[in-house]
């Protein structure tokens, strides 16, 4: 059966608007060159959009042409603003942009663990006021929509973040807060790994993979899969809770509660920084660099937890073998078998638990996300790929990830986006 003319107009007002928003702003020639749509069809459906102010003449294509195939038309990128948050343990980081992902404000608060849940939900909450207040300044609409990424669990019935062991409580209450303080405003969560397997497959190195895993590894680590071009959260939004996964090499299982002797003992922010001072002060690049992210993640005070790449050498403190964040699992402190190159002991952890998603899932591709994953850069998704190489009959080839622990931001803004444009770009007979 034929769509229905108004159908059809939608149909052709989203195409539309989705290469507006991917190529920037077009001509109509343009568009009708990548619609495959008649003249005709293209006049209307621009002066339909042009109108419901969803577009606008943002210029013209050159000096040479003239008429109305010469203007440049572009998405009224004003109309709304968006915030995206990145809400770690110790720490928060927001930006807030037009409806095209142009950055209008930005910023990050630390929040200790002293401060109780209120105090820690108003510094929040107090930090996307501001950032909000600078974006309308600048003449920004309204904010449609906030995205925010957080560790944990989101209930796939109802899109909450769960109540989960050894996170915050303020967690949780910051999306209500955010809720009331913005009730015109559309507030969502996303697990924050999932939002940098997303970011990755839209602006990274995934682009070209329909089907791929993210390996987070920062303070902690996480895994996100993505199959058919879907991301897959699981039965209960578990899936890549791999920090849990038992593996070799450590002396206990992990529980129901605590990942502690799981795969996060090995390839958690404290294990790597413990390896690094066991293996010494002076380590080669991208080693130290590593061993720099490790020792950042694991030490440094809550302000300083603000998503960065950077390099440099490993921390004073840990420079004598022994030297532990009291967070780091008791079987990594004295390895009975020292191995001298850091970078390849580091790719045996790191493939121990990857082998394991391999098996099961098969993805073809595992990207190295993450503070640690980025810093690790080609050398060490190169040597992961070899050690999976001789694990595994099935072919998988490991990237670093190009965006770092900013994709949390990244991915958490793009399904704002994704969100708000539905909303706004819905044409005005749709019911």
């Amino acid at each position: 059966m034929p769509a229905s003319p108004s159908t059809a107009r939608a149909i052709n007002d989203r195409l539309a608007l989705s290469l507006l928003q991917q190529e920037g702003p077009l001509t109509a020639g343009q568009l009708k060159q990548l619609t495959g749509l008649s003249r005709p069809t293209v006049a209307d459906l621009v002066e339909r959009l042009t109108a419901s102010g969803l577009i606008t003449v943002v210029g013209e294509s050159g000096e040479q042409r003239r008429g109305p195939n010469a203007r440049l038309y572009g998405i009224v990128a004003d109309r709304a603003c968006l915030a995206a948050l990145d809400v770690r343990t110790e720490s928060v980081s927001v930006l807030v942009s037009d409806l095209v992902g142009q950055v209008l404000a930005e910023g990050a608060v630390p929040v200790g663990p002293e401060a109780g849940t209120a105090a820690a939900v108003e510094q929040a909450v107090g930090l996307v006021e501001r950032a909000v207040k600078e974006a309308e300044g600048a003449g920004e609409g309204r904010l449609h929509t906030v995205g925010i990424g957080a560790p944990g669990l989101i209930d796939p019935a109802t899109g909450d973040l769960r109540d989960s062991a050894g996170l915050p409580a303020w967690h949780r209450r910051l999306v209500a807060t955010l809720q009331e303080r913005f009730p015109h405003t559309r507030v969502s969560v996303e697990n924050e790994t999932n939002l940098a397997a997303l970011a990755e497959q839209r602006e990274g190195v995934a682009r070209d993979r329909d089907t791929f895993v993210l390996l987070w590894l920062g303070h902690s680590c996480g895994a996100a899969v993505i199959l058919d071009g879907r991301l897959r959260r699981g039965a209960s939004g578990g899936a890549g809770e791999i920090g849990f996964l038992p593996v070799p090499g450590t002396t206990a299982l992990p529980s129901a509660t605590d990942c502690s002797g799981g795969y996060h003992s090995l390839v958690g922010a404290a294990a790597i920084t413990q390896l690094a001072a066991e293996h010494g002060p002076e380590l080669d690049e991208p080693s130290a660099s590593i061993a720099a992210e490790a020792s950042r993640l694991t030490f440094a005070a809550p302000s300083s937890l603000a998503p960065r790449r950077g390099a440099g050498r490993i921390d004073m403190r840990l420079r004598r073998v022994g030297a532990t964040s009291p967070h780091a699992p008791a079987d990594n402190r004295r390895p009975t078998k020292p191995n001298p190159d850091f970078l390849g002991t580091l790719a045996d952890r790191i493939a121990l638990g990857l082998a394991a998603v391999v098996a099961v899932l098969d993805p073809g591709c595992v990207v190295l996300g993450g503070e640690i994953g980025a810093a690790g850069g080609a050398a060490l998704a190169a040597r992961v790929e070899d050690r999976l190489r001789r694990m595994s009959p099935l072919a998988t080839e490991v990237r670093a990830s190009a965006l770092g622990g900013a994709a949390v931001l990244r991915g958490a803004l793009l399904t704002a986006r994704e969100r708000a444009q539905d909303e706004l770009f819905a044409p005005p007979d749709r019911g």
